[in-house]
């Protein structure tokens, strides 16, 4: 039988010392201790303490990370965990994430340690993912509780959560259900123990019983505070990128370096133009160049007034801004053919305040390797030599000069060093053309081009080209060359079925392509049953892991079926069934895109070269960074700097970016920013086993799989 304790002065007090940790009474006349805003993250290589390793990446919060299985790993004791800086005792981490409540054999030093360091200096616990025990504060979720599946559950924010550290969120968190034949979450639903200082924060209904079970909750005892979830999950999931923010906010008690909004924004290329349309009977787009040469009779797909008329009305429903990529020649030819009149183009000029407007180039050249269209797949030409022929670097410099020359005659509100090439040629595309055109970086310093959109699909990090950084773009599955729901099924059917099937064959040339279909779909219904939900929920995973990547369409989307809004809809629709008024989706610009993306690599370069440092001394936060380095911070509502009130208001908190020019960078705490609270608080302590017992190895159950979404990857 495990021995019990209860938290008493004696029993703290001797732990303390046993691991080299002051005690209270030794801590009396010494000052405010030093706390470094810095997660420590032990890992047991299981996906929910990579996921929560993912989400402190990408915010660029600072954070350790012990491996648990590497034999050459640190060992964790009062040495790893605390040291003395100019007088000042020192905690290194703001903050400790587990495995689970306890990973370590039964009666560890390493363990005893890090509860002696969390007693000391008041740091939260993170049990990334646990069983429903009692160590934990929660009764066994056999008997009384529920283990198994929570597919397609959809659990709810508790008042003490929207109160807390979840009041971004609107109430409900579903959980995924991507597949009938995958199990995709499994968890431990549990009632709290009797007596035990347990608030849950977000909990589910317990199959077949009238009471909820706790998913996420904070247990006090024994002078520390655990923030115990009980389901398996994995960095891509949407209930866990739902939660993500919480969890960092409640371990950090919301003083953080990093931050973390929901971005989204949508480019709409070639706007003026027309687009080729699939032909169903050829299987390919005729005026295009995956068409034998003269094969089919192209039939353009081009916006009316009408279309116009329904983008303004869309946007005011939606309180957001399309982003609109123009082509000038698009018009300029339709008024050479049609007598002078271009109503579309009349109509966007009109309205051209209601959006924002990208230089496109004027004909949407091919701008990369002069293309050999004569065979398909086309290839590069070249020179008597064998060496590759390249679009001339005056050729580029008019495509872009031309096109922002007409855009700004229009009085379109431009950021005239904004640029999206034409099937974003000129960088470099494989198989064809695996170098940039050489000429693309000059023709860009010559025209004052600073952002340079870019396919994350094939160009996913950012670069510099000449003057310009580029911006990936997330591509849509929405085809540019389909104006129908129909066509837009008959050409995912044939890219994504068997050759058996009437299909390419793409996906078993390619068994990894993730949007593979196990039969085709039916060209009535396909789209709004098995298109429209996988490509929002692919955005909408965007939207949820802070990437302010830009996704684009064609004009030709937003044409004939409009078949682009059942999509966009789904995105800001589902958005705002989640999240609560203050934490609204980012709509940003292409230019602050890039500046937001070129922040993040210096900040985590000087991250990862050890150059910014970062710590809390009672009310007061004290950052370094380099010269030139932007500091990025999530703070409570009211911080100041020097007097002046710090970041944006966003999800409950401050948020911002902050240039120190290489000094000390201070910010100063509202009162109600306290330290984690001391002690239990919970009155009478509860009984609790001894910290020295382990937990069991929490690994994801059998016939669970760790779901990547569709796409993840792309």
């Amino acid at each position: 039988m495990k021995r019990t304790i209860r938290t008493t002065a004696l029993v703290v007090g001797t732990l303390l010392a046993t691991v080299g940790l002051p005690t209270a009474a030794a801590q009396a006349d010494d000052p405010a201790p030093r706390v470094d805003l810095r997660v420590l993250v032990v890992s047991d290589g299981g996906p929910s303490t990579d996921a929560i390793a993912a989400e402190l990446e990408s915010a660029g919060t600072p954070y350790t990370e012990v491996d648990l299985e590497d034999t050459g790993r640190p060992v964790i004791d009062a040495g790893f965990l605390t040291d003395t800086v100019d007088g000042r005792p020192r905690a290194k981490y703001q903050a400790v994430v587990l495995p689970n409540d306890n990973p370590f054999p039964t009666g560890s030093a390493e363990m005893a340690a890090i509860v002696a360091y969390e007693q000391t200096y008041a740091i939260p616990q993170v049990d990334a993912y646990t069983y429903a025990r009692p160590q934990v504060g929660l009764n066994a979720a056999v008997g009384t509780g529920y283990a198994g599946s929570v597919d397609g559950v959809r659990a709810e924010v508790t008042q003490a959560g929207k109160a807390g550290p979840f009041g971004y969120l609107e109430g409900t968190v579903p959980f995924e259900d991507n597949s009938p034949t995958v199990n995709e979450s499994y968890a431990y639903l549990s009632t709290p123990v009797a007596g035990a200082d347990f608030t849950p924060y977000v909990q589910a209904a317990i199959p077949g019983r009238p009471t909820m079970g706790s998913l996420v909750g904070e247990y006090r005892h024994d002078g520390r505070r655990e923030l115990v979830v009980t389901f398996v999950y994995n960095r891509y999931q949407q209930q866990y990128r739902l939660l993500a923010r919480g969890i960092v906010a409640w371990m950090t008690g919301g003083v953080h370096l990093g931050a973390d909004r929901n971005y989204f924004a949508v480019h709409v290329d070639d706007v003026l133009a027309a687009d080729d349309r699939w032909d169903t009977e050829l299987n390919c787009t005729p005026g295009d160049v995956d068409c034998q040469p003269g094969e089919g009779t192209p039939n353009p797909i081009r916006m009316v007034p009408a279309d116009v008329d329904r983008a303004t009305a869309w946007q005011d429903d939606r309180d957001f801004t399309l982003d609109f990529a123009y082509n000038a020649s698009g018009t300029v030819d339709h008024r050479e053919d049609h007598g002078g009149q271009d109503p579309l183009a009349d109509k966007l000029v009109a309205d051209r305040g209601r959006f924002r407007w990208i230089n496109h180039t004027y004909t949407h050249a091919f701008l990369g390797c002069v293309q050999d269209t004569s065979v398909v797949p086309w290839k590069c030409a070249t020179n008597p030599d064998g060496s590759t022929r390249w679009v001339s670097r005056n050729e580029i410099a008019d495509e872009i000069a031309t096109n922002e020359a007409w855009g700004v005659a229009a009085g379109l509100p431009l950021s005239r060093d904004e640029l999206v090439t034409g099937e974003h040629s000129g960088l470099k595309v494989t198989p064809q053309q695996p170098e940039d055109n050489p000429h693309l970086g000059p023709a860009l310093t010559d025209t004052g081009i600073r952002w340079l959109g870019s396919d994350n699909s094939r160009d996913p990090v950012q670069r510099r080209v000449g003057t310009a950084t580029t911006v990936s773009r997330y591509p849509m599955n929405i085809f540019y060359n389909a104006g129908r729901e129909a066509e837009q099924v008959d050409e995912y059917n044939w890219i994504y079925t068997a050759r058996a099937q009437g299909g390419s064959g793409i996906c078993e040339d390619n068994p990894a392509t993730s949007t593979c279909l196990a039969a085709p779909l039916d060209t009535a219904t396909g789209y709004d049953e098995h298109i429209v939900p996988l490509e929002t929920r692919i955005a909408l995973g965007h939207v949820l892991a802070n990437d302010p990547k830009p996704h684009f369409i064609h004009q030709s989307n937003l044409a004939e079926d409009r078949i682009a809004y059942p999509v966009l809809d789904g995105v800001l629709g589902g958005y705002d069934e989640l999240f609560a008024a203050d934490t609204p989706v980012v709509n940003l610009r292409m230019k602050d895109i890039g500046v937001e993306m070129q922040r993040r690599a210096a900040w985590r370069a000087a991250l990862d070269a050890g150059q910014v440092t970062a710590y809390r001394i009672g009310d007061s936060v004290t950052v370094r960074a380099p010269e030139g380095v932007a500091i990025t911070a999530t703070m409570p509502t009211g911080t100041r700097h020097d007097g002046t009130g710090f970041g944006a208001p966003y999800a409950g908190a401050v948020s911002g970016w902050a240039f120190a020019e290489g000094l000390p960078y201070t910010l100063d705490l509202p009162v109600s920013a306290g330290t984690a609270a001391e002690g239990d608080g919970s009155g009478t302590p509860a009984p609790t086993l001894a910290p020295t017992n382990a937990a069991p190895r929490t690994e994801v159950p059998s016939g669970v799989e760790e779901q990547v979404p569709y796409g993840a990857e792309r």
